[in-house]
């Protein structure tokens, strides 16, 4: 068999593979599930991986990763029920599906993993949330681990969590750049340059990551250490609880996390 199949080629499908590819998988290891002729050979060329359809990837498979909309989950499974046994393992990156949903789905016996991935994978810092569904054990959970972090950071969770972890990490790069843009746009407004405003935002942010990630200080510590008594920092921080961004970003990410429960009750 070979190790891993890919079922979707979309953003983030072509992104683990790369991820994995750069990592030093063999081309030989990795099927591709494509149904788009253009598309399967544009693969082909590029990485040199073999692109077959959906059911010939997963009979060829030890591992599956199901990397497509959770609105066109249901018709996957459907289309793989027959051609996946015990012993394989489905690693589900698709929002708000459950294990349960994707094992109701498929034969007695086959394990699953659920995923919360985000787009900062793209360039190998991705954040992966993952959960093991009712027949996986912690080898196979370990297999699902190696696989994504060719790309990113794994963090083991039980599944209760991944709705909240859909609120912070999975939508959270949407936050940080709307937050960008805000920043930008204020830059802007204050009479800068936009390519000017833009290359300070971003070295910002980006320093600002490193320490928190370098130093392991909390962010209230690092944030009072710019905050001097009555100066720029201080005023503009009085502007942000007076707009009561604190409780905008709650709200935000409660709704984020109510509509990924959602998601799941309609799966």
């Amino acid at each position: 068999m070979t190790n891993t199949a890919i079922i979707g080629a979309g953003v983030m499908g072509e992104t683990l593979l790369s991820g994995l590819l750069r990592a030093g998988a063999d081309p030989a290891s990795l099927l591709v599930g494509e149904k788009r002729e253009a598309r399967a050979r544009e693969l082909e060329e590029k990485y040199g991986v073999t692109v077959v359809s959906n059911v010939e990837a997963a009979k060829g498979a030890d591992t599956v990763a199901l990397i497509v909309k959770p609105q066109d989950m249901g018709a996957v499974l459907e289309e793989l029920a027959d051609h996946l046994a015990p012993g394989q393992l489905v690693v589900s990156l698709a929002a708000g599906i459950t294990t349960a949903f994707i094992e109701s789905h498929l034969a007695d016996g086959v394990s699953v993993v659920r995923v919360m991935p985000n787009t900062p994978a793209l360039v190998d810092e991705g954040m992966f949330a993952i959960s093991p569904g009712s027949h996986c054990d912690q080898a196979q959970l370990d297999v699902a681990e190696q696989l994504l972090s060719s790309t990113g950071k794994v963090l083991q969770i039980p599944e209760k969590h991944q709705d909240a972890v859909t609120a912070i990490s999975g939508s959270g790069p949407a936050y940080i750049f709307y937050v960008v843009e805000s920043m930008v746009e204020s830059g802007v407004h204050l009479g800068l340059p936009r390519a000017t405003a833009t290359e300070l935002v971003i070295q910002t942010l980006f320093g600002s990551a490193k320490m928190l990630r370098e130093t392991g200080t909390h962010p209230t510590v690092l944030r009072e250490q710019v905050t001097s008594p009555a100066g720029t920092t201080a005023a503009a921080i009085r502007e942000l609880e007076v707009h009561k961004v604190r409780a905008a970003f709650l709200s935000a990410m409660e709704a984020a996390r109510d509509r990924s429960q959602e998601l799941a009750a309609g799966s």
